[in-house]
This record gives structure tokens, sequence and C-alpha cells, in this order.
């Protein structure tokens, strides 16, 4: 049976999802760690179905006229053959998509479980978030969309399918492949959000159909619910992080993994 203790619960798990999904920062380790923490029973199958469905629709909102484009010259690319910047987009987004979805239909149930040890997520925020320095330290960000080729977003996909490992933060590591490859903080956030939509509505999607085929109860008030405030707070959070990114670059994000990563190790690791 899936179960959600309360509105209390549910707001903050909700809450939780939206501002961590979109940040470098991993919004699964987050998740996995919120009812560890707080000593709550597992939120269940529908929930988590609830809050990513909320932030896949916050970020498609976000980039409406960007989706629209691609869509519409990604079809007519495949009868015209004629390939604007907005086909070749939508192509590298779904290059890119392919090794994580690989990884992820091959990954068994027993290496997921192992994966979401409180130990392994304290390690992949700490790993991760020292690559996430050097990437940011050492970025020349001299590339533009106008640079971006299939070998870059096979790249990036190719780090994106990293982000199994609860704890690594797929933003991150996208954003982290990106720069390591020389664009600008901008497009590397912009293309990580992008690749956010394929990557969550897949797995989304099974779990969906998961849900459906279960015996188990759902609380639908409690899914609305979930889906309202998380999507919410994923908009914001997206228009926030763009907004301040050239500001104050991403060596808080890093400062706060580095923290989350030590406090993790300590609480658990005894």
């Amino acid at each position: 049976m899936d179960i959600i203790v309360d509105y209390y619960q549910a707001f903050f798990l909700a809450l939780l999802q939206g501002l961590t999904e979109f940040l470098p920062i991993s919004s699964s380790a987050h998740l996995i760690l919120m009812p560890v923490v707080f000593g709550w029973p597992d939120q269940g199958l529908a929930f988590d179905v609830a809050v990513h469905v909320g932030t896949l629709s916050a970020v498609v909102f976000y980039f409406r006229k960007e989706v629209y484009a691609m869509t519409r010259d990604w079809c007519a690319s495949l009868s015209t053959k004629q390939v604007t910047m907005d086909a070749r987009l939508a192509w590298y987004v779904i290059v890119a998509t392919v090794p994580v979805g690989l990884v992820g239909i091959g990954l068994p149930d027993s290496a997921e479980k192992f994966l979401r040890s409180p130990i392994i997520i304290a390690a992949a925020t700490i790993v991760f978030g020292g690559l996430l320095w050097f990437a940011a330290s050492t970025a020349t960000e001299r590339k533009d969309k106008f640079n971006l080729r299939l070998k870059d977003a096979l790249m990036i996909g190719a780090f994106q399918a990293l982000a199994l490992i609860p704890g690594t933060s797929r933003s991150g590591i996208t954003i982290t492949a990106a720069l390591l490859l020389g664009f600008k903080r901008d497009l590397a956030a912009r293309f990580s959000f992008l690749l956010s939509m394929p990557a969550i509505a897949l797995p989304g999607l099974l779990k969906t159909v998961e849900l459906v085929q279960s015996s188990g109860a759902v609380q639908w008030n409690i899914i609305g619910f979930g889906v309202l405030i998380s999507a919410v707070v994923a908009y914001l959070t997206i228009d926030m992080f763009l907004r301040l990114l050239d500001r104050i670059g991403l060596m808080p994000f890093v400062f706060y993994r580095f923290v989350l990563g030590l406090l993790l190790w300590y609480l658990f690791a005894g």
C-alpha cells in the first residue's frame, strides 16, 4: 500500500522536491533522507510519481517557447530533412537521454537498493561536489549554443547516467559536464533543464504504469496537493537559479554539498 502520513509530510516532501530537482544538490538524496532523518514512513510510489510530475510540468511550462519550437522543428525535420538550430537541439536532447535510459533499464533492483544507502549518498554528494568545484573553477566558458555538437551531447548524456547514483545530482553532473566541455554557465544550466524533461518523464511514466497496476490504496487528494506544491516551487526555483547564476556562480552549491555530505557521513558512518 502507498502511504502518505498527512498533509504536513506531503507539503515538506513536495517543497523539498521542488527546491532540489533543478539545483545541483541532488533531489533524490534529499527525498530519500528526509523520511530517515525525521522518522517518517516511506511516502510510497504514488507520491514519488506526483512530485516528479509536478517538477516536470514546471520545467515544461517555464521553457514552453523553447519546447514548442524544438518540437515543431524536430517534427518538420523528419519529413523535410532540413535541420534548424531548434531541431538540432531537440535531436541532441534525445541523443543525450539514451545513456541514462540504457543504464537505468539495465540496473538491477539489488543495485538500486544498495545505491540508496546513506553512506553512498554522502560519498556521492562530496565527490561530485568536488568535481563541480573543479569544473566551475577551470571553466573557459567560450562556447555558446551554436557550438553545441553531437559529441558534446553524447558526453553530457554519459555524465547524466551517473545521476542514477543518489547524491550525484542530475542537474549538477550535466552542468559539470557542459562546463568541462567549455560551455557558458547559462547554456550549461539551460541544456541541463531541457535534458531533465525526458529524464524525469520516462521513469515517471514507468512508475505511473506500476502505480496503476498496483492494488494498493492511493490518496488522490494528497497526490494532487503534492503535484501543485512541487510544480509551483520548482518553477520559482528554476527562475531564481537562472537569474542568480551569473551573480553567485556555483560555489555556494559546492559548499552546501560538502557540508551536507560530511554531515551525512558523521550521522550514518558510525
